[in-house]
């Protein structure tokens, strides 16, 4: 009977979370802040339908969710592109994330009184780009070439997933810095770079290992996606086994495996991409669902003017970062206002990684999570509606 439960939930999960992805896409705002929305009614804090077994899979299926939005952003990044932004892409990548999630740390830790570790976890929750609001509508630009001559949506698109990974692999240093003693916060400041660097060494290995599979054997497209995911998760798990030895940042080879295998076999590399746009669909369900599940309605209205306190500082060292990266790139006012603009809204990541706190024991974890979910319902339907407002006015039609 157990087993049915199970299944009956998942299937209103499904449902309803198709119904309300298409209604608030109806009405201008992202489907992702109507399976949030539903997730929050039918979790244990509201009418309470869903089986607690599915909620205590929940971390493992974020997880998954994760990898499969670091594989589309490494399957997205196109070589060529990546040369003709250039500069600007690379400082949007890193710039705005490190300065939003410091600020908010430094902020966090005064107004709320969390030690500074608790506070930087927080902070680099909140410091991420949503992909899930902001890619499709710069694709939209990008098809219109709309922006396309300064490569507008391209420095976007290119620096939003870097930034992703940037935010997620400091949030991972400070959770696992969390509980321990004596922490050389020098040394782990300075680890963060060979972090990087091992995690593109690895993720290069394995790309190369799938390449040469999938040139010598005749495997269909479905299960060489199947590979792929495969080989990511097992990316992931290497990693986290060699953390106590030497910390590897594995999310970022995660990313790299699908920018390798797209860049020496382009036609396979917009295959799988599609392909993992499709599993995406059924996986973006779950993962916001599940995250408005856990939110305790209760303690994230007691603490939303606080919380919202805490986002508002935080976007305003975000949107200087944004046009510190933008210095000396021939980009004018209005159109670094829009940048400014694209990077404000979040959800993809603060759903991902904001209910770990809370599942690995950090003391404020529930408070991470309600600050991460006020930060998603209120830059994910404001920014998602600036951009396309804004940049329908600003970004000129190249010829």
């Amino acid at each position: 009977m157990e087993f049915y439960y199970v299944a009956f939930s998942i299937a209103i999960i499904l449902l309803l979370g198709l119904l309300f992805s298409k209604v608030f896409n109806k009405i201008k705002l992202p489907g992702l802040l109507g399976m949030l929305i539903l997730g929050m009614i039918i979790g244990p804090y509201g009418i309470n339908i869903i089986d607690q077994s599915i909620l205590n899979m929940s971390g493992d299926l974020r997880l998954l969710a994760l990898i499969i939005i670091l594989l589309r952003a490494g399957f997205g990044i196109h070589m060529e592109r990546l040369r003709r932004v250039g500069l600007s892409a690379i400082k949007m990548s890193f710039i705005p994330d490190i300065v939003e999630g410091l600020t908010i740390m430094f902020v966090a830790s005064y107004l709320l009184g969390l030690p500074l570790v608790e506070a930087g976890i927080l902070g680099f929750v909140i410091a991420a780009v949503s992909p899930a609001v902001i890619v499709p509508q710069m694709l939209s630009f990008i098809k219109r070439r709309m922006g396309t001559k300064k490569g507008i949506p391209l420095i976007i698109l290119t620096g939003a997933s870097v930034d992703d990974v940037t935010a997620i692999t400091i949030f991972s240093i400070f959770l696992g810095m969390y509980g321990g003693q004596q922490v050389n916060y020098l040394f782990e400041i300075v680890s963060i770079p060979i972090q990087f660097a091992l995690g593109i060494l690895f993720g290069l290995i394995i790309a190369v290992i799938l390449i040469y599979v999938f040139q010598h054997f005749s495997i269909r497209n479905t299960e060489k996606t199947l590979i792929v995911l495969a080989s990511a998760i097992l990316l992931k798990n290497i990693g986290d086994a060699l953390s106590t030895i030497i910390p590897v940042a594995a999310l970022v080879g995660v990313m790299v495996i699908g920018f390798v295998i797209l860049a020496k076999m382009p036609e396979l590399g917009t295959q799988l991409s599609e392909k993992f746009d499709k599993i995406w669909i059924f996986a973006e369900i779950l993962l916001f669902v599940l995250v408005g599940a856990q939110v305790n309605i209760y303690l994230a209205v007691s603490s939303a003017l606080i919380g919202l306190t805490i986002i508002i500082i935080g976007l305003m060292a975000r949107s200087a970062g944004v046009y510190v990266s933008l210095m000396g790139s021939d980009l004018n006012l209005k159109e670094k206002i829009f940048c400014i603009i694209a990077y404000t809204p979040k959800a993809t990541v603060q759903a991902a990684v904001g209910a770990i706190p809370l599942s690995v024991g950090v003391a404020s974890g529930e408070l991470i999570l309600a600050i991460a979910v006020l930060a998603i319902l209120f830059t994910a339907p404001l920014g998602a509606f600036a951009v396309g407002i804004y940049g329908e006015r600003v970004l000129e039609v190249e010829e």
